[in-house]
């Protein structure tokens, strides 16, 4: 039996997951990691903390399993996207990665669009500057950091600095490499016209590669560490969203995902560059070769949840939360949630904007502000698909939802009436490492392709389908949603 390993370095922990040649969850670990945010808006990790939760993750899973390290035929990995991760000449970390979702870099936005001019740049990069992405981000860092940016060998990603410590290269993936705001997404490589308008040395860049392209062998001293096989060969991977969408067979035009993550994603494949010309929609290569994606992100979905929970009922489970909101009637009686808790990316691209529960009365309960944030979530993904159709992806009869928020029937019920699609489910666990763990698999040989890959491994689970009375409720109170950020802004 062979077996291939997929990471994902996601913000919250580090996931890994055994995948069967024959299709089969061999063994899932994860161990978390801290979320540091020194100032508002602010968002970092220290990347040590991913290099000790991969290792526990691999040592978990090779003693839960009983795989024996010779087994795997090809490790690869997904993780969050945008993040920089800085190393000196000596490959030693120069300070606290900054995260995706850490909004102190709007200015550097500005400055960007000013050097290349932003039509050049959505042509060139498929995308607009927003704060989450790496460039600001470094141009943050020499503007405010110089003693920081003197030093700089290298720039990476979260899970490339992981990929780091396993091979002792550098590399990266393209479809993550697509977040960063320097890659070219035609020829799915650094964009040499980028890098000199922002005057950020191409030697600081690792080296692309597609998914399924091998990247390197596990070294020495990290097969001591994980206990894995040293010369495992280790594959390119992907982003988070673009490895997501392979674990759960979204591989295709055609095909659609949705994710109810720590943020939401409106997902869909193309199998040429698609751009909205405002940059208002994401367009990245896909983890698969020779395809691409566009994605709406909205920064905060599952996380604002997350946060309405800690915040206003720490001792409450959510399973009784969603049972509260199940009692309270669509629309909330007229409470209004807006998700924008750190920030906006689509549909709005404004690192300033912000969340409010807007039409409070003496009437509402705890029940009423629960489904409210799930209603306000599931509208701002209804924002992303909308944009996507703007853009000519048209939704097909069904959309795959994946994600921690999908697990909540009432949540999906909720988003199915709102968005008026039928949703469906997988029975695949982590899904990002998983697709991972498939592209490693295509990689070593295990499947012919990606497309094989998938039907070894993803089944359909439940369906969701819309109602269309209640559709129609929605449509009127999405109406007023689209109306509350532009009132608010000021």
């Amino acid at each position: 039996m062979y077996y291939t390993l997929g990471l994902d370095v996601s913000t919250t922990a580090t996931k890994a997951v055994l995948v069967s040649a024959t299709g089969e969850i061999a063994a899932v670990a994860t161990h978390p990691h801290d979320l540091l945010s020194p100032r508002p808006l602010w968002s970092e990790q220290d990347p040590s903390e991913w290099w000790t939760a991969t290792q526990l993750s691999i040592r978990s899973i090779l003693a839960k399993s009983g795989c024996q390290a010779d087994e795997i035929a090809g490790i690869s990995m997904a993780g969050q996207m945008h993040g920089l991760v800085l190393l000196g000449g000596d490959g030693q970390v120069l300070r606290p990665a900054i995260l995706w979702n850490d909004q102190r870099a709007s200015s550097e936005c500005d400055e960007i669009r000013d050097l290349v001019g932003k039509r050049r740049l959505v042509e060139l990069t498929g995308n607009d500057a927003f704060a989450g992405f790496s460039a600001p981000k470094l141009l943050w860092v020499r503007r405010h950091e110089p003693e920081v940016y003197e030093k700089i060998g290298c720039i990476l990603l979260a899970k490339d600095y992981v990929r780091y410590r396993l091979t002792g290269g550098y590399a990266t993936d393209r479809a993550g490499a697509g977040g960063t705001l320097f890659l070219d997404l035609a020829t799915r490589d650094w964009s040499s016209e980028i890098l000199a308008a922002l005057d950020v040395p191409s030697d600081w860049l690792p080296r692309t590669h597609e998914g399924t392209q091998k990247t390197g062998e596990i070294s020495a001293e990290a097969a001591e560490a994980t206990g894995l096989h040293r010369g495992t060969p280790v594959f390119g991977g992907g982003g988070d969203q673009a490895a997501q969408a392979t674990g759960v067979g979204v591989v295709e035009p055609g095909t659609m995902a949705v994710t109810i993550g720590t943020s939401g994603v409106v997902f869909a494949p193309c199998d040429r560059p698609v751009t909205d010309p405002e940059g208002r929609v994401h367009a990245f290569p896909h983890a698969v070769p020779d395809m691409w994606h566009v994605m709406g992100v909205m920064l905060s979905a599952a996380g604002s949840m997350q946060w309405y929970r800690d915040a206003l009922a720490p001792d409450v489970g959510f399973d009784d939360l969603f049972a509260e909101a199940s009692e309270v009637d669509s629309g909330s009686e007229g409470l209004i949630f807006l998700p924008y808790l750190s920030g906006e990316r689509t549909p709005h691209a404004d690192a300033n904007a912000r969340g409010a529960f807007v039409g409070i009365t003496l009437s509402h309960g705890r029940g009423h502000m629960t489904r409210a944030v799930m209603e306000g979530v599931a509208f701002g993904l209804k924002d992303n698909l909308d944009l996507l159709e703007s853009s000519g992806i048209l939704p097909p009869d069904h959309i795959r939802i994946s994600g921690g928020g999908a697990k909540s029937l009432l949540w999906r019920q909720i988003l199915a009436d709102i968005l008026q699609v039928e949703l469906v489910t997988t029975d695949v666990v982590e899904a990002a490492a998983v697709g991972a763990a498939l592209l490693a698999g295509v990689g070593s040989g295990l499947w012919g392709n990606i497309q094989e890959a998938c039907e070894a491994t993803c089944f359909v689970g439940q369906t969701t389908s819309p109602d269309p009375v209640i559709g129609r409720r929605y449509e009127e109170i999405h109406g007023r949603f689209k109306e509350l950020y532009p009132a608010l802004k000021g």
